[in-house]
């Protein structure tokens, strides 16, 4: 299993985490929505998501990833 950075994309965390990557995404602020409606969104990098503040905690967020993965 690969390890998230903060160049890791929104896409990579849902396709290799599935609904586990969703959920932590959600509790930092991330809501990825049914099926990305904003196709643009899925292939923001972590780091640009928590530098227009749609993720809190980046720091947090990976941590929470990496073990899950």
């Amino acid at each position: 299993m690969p390890e998230f950075g903060p160049q890791s994309k929104v896409r990579e965390v849902v396709a290799l985490l599935g609904e586990r990557g969703r959920e932590a995404l959600r509790r930092h602020g991330y809501d990825v929505g049914d099926g990305f409606v904003d196709v643009l969104s899925q292939y923001q990098r972590l780091e640009h998501a928590a530098r227009t503040e749609r993720v809190r905690d980046l720091d947090g967020l990976l941590a929470e990833l990496n073990a899950a993965g």
